[in-house]
């Protein structure tokens, strides 16, 4: 991670392909295309590797967010429980569908701890939107389990997690709907876009809908097109989907080179009795887009993460003290600092941040450190970057 560490050849043969059609956008001027449809290929691509039934692309992660929380039914008022630490995307694509977050603990597993999840949900709860930060997984088998006992949706946002595995599953399968980011920084990229993926056909025709003004795709006339629901524009253009192409075809690969760079940090770290790593589920395996570990104390975890800034060690993060991915810096939401007009239900349905403390959520993040695993790194670099960190930490200790 990320996937423009690699780019290559594959990458502009299909960038090429559009250029010489000429044809940027995903429907229509079928004359002009040459046979290059790379938006209805990539979605294909994305089918075969991650064994699903559908893929719709968008724009980007946070409109996958909102397009996977509309087919599911939420809307205005209606209640979405999220974790406290995920990207400030998660509680943004929830507030455009005039819909609440509901923020609730986290566990050992930096994902959203199942207890919480059932302490808050009411009856104005709609659905569960795990988040798998930093390439692991939730507790989906709980949660779940929590989702059908209450009559909700689970919406997975692995956005952070692609090319994970929960239970000989991919992230983003195993609940109603999944999401992904393909964003400058994730594993594959497209520059910016994402993807929703689902195996109900109900959800993939509505997406098919909703992402392109409730267009139909009946016919080759696109302006006879019938409109059978009120849609938005969230198309990726022909050149974004051609990058994405050539990345998703390569993204066992890059899962590969992220285990294998991840494994010899983490063999380093573990002679260090002071380390202890997240929890992965039973049944799940790592996307190794990060490594993520705790410390014995805030207090410790912050000499850390200095010692690393200051021995070289880049790209390793203490989200305690991080501006977007968690809550104790989201004073902009907390004091809803909008552009527009929010709703009374909204304004009164989120008071509860106010008061709101994450006692068990600041004890894991106030310890923990996540670490971006890249692909560009030489084994020589991933073992001298693990000799570095092993003496940053036992310096701090």
């Amino acid at each position: 991670m990320p996937g423009f560490e690699s780019f290559g050849d594959l990458e502009r043969k299909e960038v090429q392909d559009v250029l010489d059609s000429g044809v940027l956008m995903r429907y229509g001027f079928d004359t002009m295309r040459n046979g290059h449809y790379k938006a209805q290929s990539l979605e294909q691509e994305l089918q075969k590797t991650l064994e699903v039934n559908h893929a719709q692309l968008v724009t980007n992660g946070t409109a996958a967010v909102s397009v996977a929380l509309a087919l599911a039914g939420v809307g205005a008022g209606d209640e979405v429980i999220m974790p406290c630490f995920t990207f400030v995307a998660s509680f943004e694509a929830i507030m455009m569908l005039g819909a609440i977050p509901v923020l609730v603990d986290i566990d050992d597993t930096l994902t959203l701890d199942p207890e919480a999840v059932k302490q808050a949900i009411t009856d104005k709860t709609k659905a569960i939107m795990p988040v798998h930060m930093c390439g692991s997984m939730a507790n989906l088998e709980a949660l779940k389990t929590i989702a059908n006992q209450y009559n909700l949706k689970l919406v997975e946002d692995a956005c952070q997690a692609i090319g994970g595995t929960y239970k000989g599953q991919y992230l983003g399968t195993y609940g109603d709907l999944g999401c992904f980011s393909f964003d400058f920084v994730k594993t594959i990229t497209s520059g910016e876009g994402g993807a929703v993926i689902t195996n109900n056909p109900e959800y993939a025709k509505h997406a098919d809908y909703f992402t392109d003004h409730g267009h139909d795709h009946i016919g080759n006339d696109r302006g006879a097109e019938s409109h059978p629901v009120l849609g938005y524009n969230f198309r990726l253009s022909e050149l974004h989907s051609a990058v994405g192409l050539a990345q998703v075809r390569r993204l066992k690969d890059f899962v590969a080179i992220q285990k294998k760079n991840y494994t010899i940090l983490r063999e380093a770290l573990s002679a260090i009795p002071e380390v202890t790593f997240r929890t992965v589920p039973e049944g799940g395996e790592e996307s190794y887009a990060f490594l993520s570990f705790f410390l014995p104390d805030l207090d410790i975890a912050r000499k850390v993460s200095a010692s690393f800034k200051n021995s070289g060690v880049d790209a390793c993060f203490h989200y305690y003290d991080n501006n977007w991915h968690y809550v104790r810096k989201w004073d902009h939401l907390k004091d809803l600092k909008t552009l527009y007009p929010v709703s009374k239900e909204v304004k009164d349905g989120m008071s509860y941040l106010k008061n709101k403390s994450f006692e068990k959520s600041d004890h894991y993040i106030g310890r923990n450190l996540s670490c971006l695993i890249k692909l560009s790194w030489t084994e020589a670099e991933t073992k001298k970057r693990a000799e570095l960190m092993v003496e940053a930490i036992k310096a701090s200790l």
